[in-house]
């Protein structure tokens, strides 16, 4: 099963879907740190307060553009482009790591703390930073770090860090178009109804009269 897949079961077998957090939409293509907006896309319902608010967490900025780099390469690691869907750069997930980690400033030290500890890792096996060794080589460093149970004492902080990524890069992907019709998703969608099946009707010995059958014609036409 790849990591794909693992994310998705995970999500679709336990209630863990509803306690992902709100989307981010974006509306630049541009992985930059200040691209994020704050989730939901009608500002109208908003409180003034609240659009202030808004307006400086998206202007504001906390990661750099080389940490936006590395997150884009680990997100898409991560959650990867296949025939299914896009990858989780295609869906702004790193916007919404961006966005998330000035909403929430305790994600802040682990976050930083956690890409310094990926470059420095990179430097010392491979002596470059993450963004510029080979994707073997990065996953070489991310299978060390990915499965808790595995992972070698040395490797607890990238482990926690890792597993923070994980989680921000699923909760974005996931409540993200992209993601949902990766899911199979449908949503409330509108439907006809057209009656009690005939094999129930006839268990129950009943059946509709002329003139219902005529209204449900009617109603169909």
């Amino acid at each position: 099963m790849n990591r794909r897949k693992s994310i998705k079961a995970l999500l679709i077998g336990t209630a863990a879907t509803g306690a992902l957090l709100e989307s981010c939409e974006t509306k630049d293509k541009k992985i930059t740190d200040t691209t994020a907006v704050v989730p939901g896309a009608n500002e109208d319902d908003r409180m003034s307060e609240e659009k202030i608010a808004n307006k400086n967490l998206g202007e504001a900025s906390f990661f750099t553009p080389e940490e936006m780099a590395t997150i884009t390469v680990l997100t898409d690691i991560i959650l990867p482009k296949d025939e299914v869907s896009g990858s989780a750069s295609d869906a702004k997930v790193p916007d919404f790591i961006a966005f998330i980690v000035k909403d929430m400033p305790a994600h802040q030290t682990p976050m930083r703390g956690g890409l310094r500890w990926l470059d420095m890792q990179s430097l010392k096996r491979f002596e470059k930073p993450f963004t510029g060794i080979t994707e073997k080589q990065r996953l070489e460093i991310v299978d060390d770090i990915a499965y808790p149970n595995k992972a070698k004492t040395g490797m607890k902080q990238g482990v926690a860090f890792f597993n923070l990524m994980r989680n921000l890069t699923a909760t974005g992907f996931y409540t993200t178009e992209i993601g949902l019709k990766d899911l199979g998703y449908m949503g409330n969608l509108p439907n006809q109804w057209k009656g009690v099946p005939d094999d129930v009707l006839k268990q129950y010995n009943v059946a509709y009269s002329e003139r219902e059958l005529k209204e449900s014609i009617s109603f169909e036409a």
